[in-house]
C-alpha cells in the first residue's frame, strides 16, 4: 500500500502542479469554451481572476505533494478544489466526470496513508 500511495501522491502532485500553473501561463491550449452554463461559469471565473486563486491552491498543493512535505496540508488545500471539480462535472459537464473521479481516487489513496494526521478533526468535542 505504501508504494501505491507514493505513486498516487506523485501523480496527484504532478497533475495539480501542471494544471495549476496552466491557469497562470496558459501553456495547454484549451480550445473553445464549453457551451451553456459551464461556459458561463468558466467565463465568470476567468473574468474575476478567481481562476488564479484556484490555480495557486492547485500549484502549491502539487508542489507540496511532489516534495513530500506537509502532505496533510496539501491534501487539505486540494480537497475543496476536488469537491468543486466533481460538482462542476456532475452538474454542468457530465462528460468530464471520469477525470474528476480519477483525481478523487488518487486523493483518497494518499489520504489513507496520512489519515492519522487528520484524526483530531474527527473529535466531537475538544477538551479545554
Amino acid at each position: 500500500m505504501k508504494i501505491v500511495a507514493m505513486i498516487a501522491r506523485y501523480l496527484l502532485g504532478a497533475a495539480f502542479l501542471v494544471f495549476g500553473l496552466n491557469k497562470f501561463f496558459n501553456f495547454i491550449p484549451s480550445g473553445p469554451p464549453p457551451a451553456g452554463v459551464a461556459g458561463q461559469f468558466m467565463a465568470a471565473m476567468i473574468s474575476t481572476k478567481y481562476i488564479m486563486l484556484v490555480g495557486l491552491f492547485e500549484a502549491v498543493g502539487g508542489i507540496l505533494l511532489l516534495f513530500n512535505r506537509y502532505v496533510p496540508l496539501a491534501l487539505a488545500l486540494l480537497a475543496p478544489v476536488i469537491v468543486n471539480i466533481l460538482a462542476v462535472n456532475i452538474l454542468m459537464v457530465p462528460a468530464a466526470l471520469p477525470s474528476g473521479v480519477v483525481v478523487a481516487i488518487l486523493w483518497i489513496l494518499v489520504y489513507i496513508r496520512v489519515r492519522s494526521a487528520f484524526l483530531p478533526l474527527y473529535q466531537a468535542r475538544v477538551e479545554s
